[in-house]
């Protein structure tokens, strides 16, 4: 008998485009990652190479496959549209927006047969026409919340009915659970900024995708699911087809760790089990010096073991969020006297990043001191790890009144004021909530419920589980395309 060749018919392709940051940058990726090892496709993953850090680059390029190609856009020069104190959606969507002024040709550029369809973030709407004229497919995927998610379908009918400056009401998107006005994120609150604009401009644009995959499952988020799928308001509005494919985050870090790395693990395989708090406030994530301070005292009176990611301290919460992985500093000179040394043997104090997935993966690891970024949540809820939620910026704020209230995972942090405003957290009160949640039957409540979340996780997206099924069916469709 010959032998079948199978390169005989090319393997359909789909390209991707993220906005900077990793927060959006992981999910598309590992979607394509996806797509690439168990259904067969050929991707084009394009890489906004301005604002680009180093944690990005050594992400995208640790596990290298034959199919999923890594192609870089031309960096463009922002120095007259941005500046350092603009707020980050508008920082990002003109980053997108200039990026993409080459985009046609980039796309007609690309090796491969041509495009059965184009996989975008919420920031990337701006090439929805350009696709429309070479026909083809754009699929949005939202990488946040499904609280977000239904709130940002519903944003463009909320703008047209309130009057004034900014939101004062709770906000009731139908068929959801409400929220509080300081559980919004400024850009959506403060009707007047920039980034509200910038913000309800690709929330319009939604409505233009031909489907909207969205990072989450129906044993976490059950309500926003069910109203996107039966509220009469989202079946009334042009609603795209909306396909759950999560939990997608990042999968555990190459085996080849660098010496602080190897050491951390040996440190974690020491201690007992569930008994260590992760403490990290993401990518971005950075706290004022008075917070940091207070934080620190109030792990040691804690008593409890503790991993803490600590970065330079800023008044601005987003410092690092485009230079992660560049900074590199001396904890000693910004953490209270004596702290690294009181608590040795106790707490490991790691510079500026930590191999997240890897430490929330091992078993000595008890709960989570977390920021709530989306993709933080769900790699702690994967590896069945309860969280302590300190939101920072973002939609932060909603994943910790959700967590906590209806899902039943996190207890939050008092860090935000009833106007919105950030407050400070004292060492008495993080003492309190620490030894609660690694030691208190509440702690031992919400590490129950998340293991239950993390063994959904893993039904969910294996063969036969909705997540896994629901992409297969879109991928069965752009094979037919």
């Amino acid at each position: 008998m010959g032998s079948i060749d199978n390169q005989t018919t090319p393997k359909p392709h789909v390209a991707f485009l993220s906005s900077p940051g990793m927060g959006h940058i992981t999910p598309l990726f590992e979607l394509a990652i996806r797509l690439v090892t168990q259904h067969d496709f050929q991707v084009s993953f394009l890489v906004i190479t301005t604002a680009f850090t180093p944690a990005q680059s050594e992400y995208l390029n640790a596990n290298p496959h034959p199919d999923l190609h890594i192609v870089d856009l031309p960096p463009v020069d922002m120095s007259g549209l941005v500046s350092d104190d603009m707020e980050l959606g508008t920082r990002l969507s003109l980053i997108v927006q200039e990026s993409i002024r080459p985009f046609r040709s980039i796309l007609s550029e690309l090796k491969g047969p041509k495009l059965r369809a184009l996989v975008i973030d919420i920031f990337c709407t701006g090439v929805f026409e350009i696709c429309n004229e070479l026909a083809i497919p754009v699929y949005s995927f939202f990488t946040a919340s499904g609280v977000l998610f239904t709130l940002s379908l519903y944003l463009p009918s909320m703008d047209r009915e309130v009057e004034g400056d900014q939101y004062v009401e709770t906000v009731k998107v139908p068929g959801c659970n409400p929220i509080r006005i300081q559980d919004l994120q400024e850009p959506v609150w403060n009707r007047n900024s920039d980034d509200y604009k910038w913000y309800l401009f690709h929330c319009r644009r939604l409505f233009m995708a031909t489907g909207i995959f969205i990072n989450t499952w129906e044993d976490l988020e059950p309500v926003s699911l069910k109203a996107v799928k039966h509220e009469p308001f989202f079946l009334n509005i042009p609603t795209p087809p909306v396909h759950p494919i999560g939990p997608l985050v990042k999968q555990i870090e190459p085996a080849v760790m660098v010496k602080y790395e190897k050491e951390m693990i040996a440190w974690l395989d020491k201690q007992p089990k569930d008994s260590v708090l992760y403490v990290s406030f993401g990518s971005g994530g950075t706290l004022t010096r008075e917070q940091l301070t207070e934080l620190a005292w109030g792990l040691e009176l804690s008593r409890q073991r503790f991993i803490m990611v600590v970065r330079k301290p800023s008044d601005y919460a987003a410092a690092t969020f485009f230079n992660v992985g560049s900074e590199s500093d001396d904890p000693r000179t910004y953490l209270p006297d004596g702290f690294i040394e009181r608590t040795k043997g106790v707490g490991l104090v790691v510079s500026s990043w930590a191999p997240q997935v890897a430490v929330l993966n091992h078993p000595s690891t008890g709960a989570f001191l977390s920021h709530c970024g989306w993709n933080s949540t769900l790699e702690s809820l994967k590896h069945g790890v309860p969280m302590i939620g300190w939101p920072m910026y973002a939609e932060q704020r909603m994943n910790a009144t959700m967590l906590s209230n209806e899902v039943g995972v996190a207890v939050k942090m008092h860090v935000v004021g009833d106007k919105g405003e950030t407050v400070v957290a004292r060492r008495e009160e993080i003492k309190r909530v620490v030894q609660m949640v690694m030691e208190g039957e509440e702690g031992k409540k919400m590490r129950s419920r998340a293991k239950e979340l993390e063994a959904s996780s893993r039904t969910t997206l294996s063969r036969g589980g909705t997540s896994y099924e629901t992409l297969a069916r879109v991928a069965e469709s752009w094979k037919l395309g």
